[in-house]
Parts: C-alpha cells; structure tokens; sequence
C-alpha cells in the first residue's frame, strides 16, 4: 500500500511538471509504474547499428528528437512523420523539416489526442496533398476530424473538411489511418471512454470507417449512407492487409478493468466485434471473438503492417516491443525490445521504420528520444 501510495505521489508530480500529454490510466494504453522502466530507452546513437532481439533485423536511428510522434508515411525515399501537437516533419535526402499544419479547428493535443493519423495522397508526388486524423474542440466537447492537407513551403495547409464530429475524449481516439487494397481510406475511431457508443452504429465511435478518396462515402459500404464498416471496437490503433487482401485490426482491450485482453481481429465488412459486451473469449451471437487476445498481459498495441508470408508486425506501446504475430499458428513474439514504448510502424520495400513514443507522458525517455528506427533484414547486409 505505501508502495503505491509513494508511486502516485510521483505520478502527480511529474504530470504537474511536464509538457507531455498524460493519458488516462484506465486506458488499454496504460503506462506501468515508473520504477518498472527505470532504464528508460537504449536505442543506438546514429549511423550505429545494433541486432534485433529475435536477430531477425539489424536496427538504427534515422532521426531523434521527435516530439510525441504518430504516424509515418513514405513517399519513396521520403519520410513523413505527423507529431501530436500539430506538426509534420519531413526527412528528405538527409534534410529534416518540421512545419506546423495549419487547421480550421485548432488541434487539441490533450490526453491521448492531437495530430494522430497521417497518409500521402496516392498522387503526393505531384498534388503534395494527404489526410490527416486530429483531435479538436467544439462547445466545450472534444472530437475528431479527419481533413485533407497540402504541404507548402511555411506549412500544411488545410484544404477541406471530410468527416467531423468524430467522438473524442480524454481518452481512446483511435486515430490510424491507412489505404485498403481496394483504393479505400480506412479508418479507426475510439470510444471516447464511453463503451457503449460502440455498439451504436448510428455513432462513429468505436468504428472503422470507409471513405472514397473524395471524402464520399462508398456505395457499397455495408451500412447505407454510412462510413461504419464495422463496429464494437473499443481503441483500434492498427490496420494491415495480408497479400490476399484479408483485413486485421490491432485494438487495446480493457486493461484497467479485467486485465490485458487486448486484440488482433480479423476484419470483416459489416461485423460487429462485441465491445463493450463481449471480453477475450466470450462469445455472444452476432459478435465476432478476436482472432487472438492477450489475456491478462497487455501491450497496448498500436501501428500495425503485413510483414511476409503469414506474418504481422504490430508496435507494442506498454509491452515496450515491436511483435510478430503468426497468423497460421496464432502466436505472439517480440522482435524487438529495450528501446521504448513504440508508436508506428510501416514499410518501404524491405525496410521497416518504426517511431517510439517515450515522450507522450506514459514514457521514461532517454537523451534523442523519440526517435525514427529504421531494421533492415540480416540477410540483406550481406
């Protein structure tokens, strides 16, 4: 008892002192108590490489000094990285960039919101436009928008609204965006802590969503005159097609309340996947069970991509690890670990960036954090 006592003493200090966001600890995005993750993170410095712990990549830095990253995007050799108090940085032949992004509803970087989602237009190269996923408030309400943004020379600018309204809280915003097979924008929204809203589809918590890239919605959509695709979700920060084109999901699960039972779902138009209602294994008719859950251990996972073969590479922000989860033999294995919370993931070709995210407020960052990791397979240094 004194133990904890002593703990959320510190707590409260430290959240009185910094200027991170501090998320809230009910959350499946739960932080572990300081004194657990003393050794902060140990990245290698730059230009030095270090091995992987399943030795399946080496690993270094590209970039340090980020400031509460979300989202990487690429565009060739190009990399952008949206940060949570309203910026974008750009790392181009060398050169790093960060320029503000300019919105018509000012960016509310409180909590677990801000700057989230980031994605490059399919023609970036030449429009410079891409969508972005931001918290905001209205009437004393937070929410979330998602907007389309054009980079100019002083900043991102915004060029239209597309879906607003989003609920948003304190609390599970969801936030990932990414491009479908089928040249659709998928989307995740949280419960803004209130589970129930999830099973409303009628509400656009709790859901994926699925738009045109004009910001219309698809008229084959399994609601009508719905972006809902599916629903019953509770913090969805993770989306990845296989090559076959079949869909996942990674999701936080109620770590505050039963323990751990955070989720990998495999995605199905129209499905209902049983939050608040249904936990791990329970079942329940008309509700699809996950395709895997934690039990009592939670990771908070969050960035999530197609690896190879069966494989899926999901970021670990409380695990602290980049996983790999097999989905023939529904197992979960850490690739790599001791460098922090991690955020994002994505890929170019054979390499996999990655963001960590000790700097949100949950984190014990070390001098450079948070910083842009790039692993590169073994057999490729070769």
């Amino acid at each position: 008892m004194k133990k904890t006592w002593i703990w959320l003493l510190s707590a409260a200090l430290l959240s009185s002192c910094s200027s991170s966001p501090v998320q809230d600890e009910s959350s499946g995005d739960q932080e572990a108590p300081v004194d657990q993750h003393s050794s902060g993170s140990q990245a290698p410095k730059q230009n030095s490489e270090q091995e992987s712990s399943d030795g399946s990549y080496t690993y270094s830095v590209v970039a340090e000094e980020l400031q509460i990253p979300w989202s990487i995007a690429i565009s060739g050799k190009d990399i952008y990285i949206s940060e949570r108090e309203g910026q974008i940085v750009s790392l181009k032949d060398g050169h790093r960039e960060r320029l503000p992004v300019d919105t018509k509803q000012p960016v509310k970087a409180q909590g677990e919101g801000g700057l989230l989602g980031l994605v490059l237009a399919p023609d970036f190269a030449s429009s410079r436009l891409a969508y972005a996923y931001h918290t905001y408030e209205e009437g004393g309400e937070m929410k979330n928008r998602v907007i389309l943004i054009r980079q100019e020379e002083e900043a991102w600018q915004e060029v239209e609204a597309f879906i607003e309204d989003i609920p948003g809280s304190n609390v599970h915003n969801g936030g990932r965006m990414k491009w479908g097979p089928d040249e659709k924008l998928y989307l995740t929204t949280g419960d803004a802590g209130e589970g129930e809203m999830a099973q409303n589809v009628e509400s656009l918590g709790g859901k994926i969503l699925r738009m045109n890239p004009d910001g219309s919605i698809p008229d084959d959509n399994p609601f009508p005159n719905s972006y809902v695709y599916s629903y019953g979700h509770r913090n969805s920060q993770g989306l990845a097609w296989d090559a076959a084109g079949r869909m996942f999901n990674s999701e936080h699960g109620p770590s505050g309340r039963v323990g751990g039972h955070d989720e990998i779902n495999s995605i199905e138009p129209g499905s209902n996947y049983g939050w608040p209602d249904n936990i791990g294994d329970e079942q329940q008719e008309g509700m699809v069970p996950p395709l895997f859950h934690t039990g009592e251990e939670a990771i908070a996972p969050s960035g999530t991509l197609y690896e190879r073969e069966d494989m899926l590479l999901i970021a670990g922000l409380r695990g602290e690890a980049l996983y790999r989860f097999d989905l023939e033999k529904k197992k979960l294995n850490t690739v790599l670990d001791g460098v922090g919370r991690i955020r994002d993931v994505q890929k170019s070709e054979d390499r996999v960036y990655l963001i960590t995210n000790n700097t949100d407020g949950r984190g014990t960052p070390s001098p450079g954090d948070d910083r842009l990791l790039l692993l590169q397979p073994k057999q490729e240094q070769k």
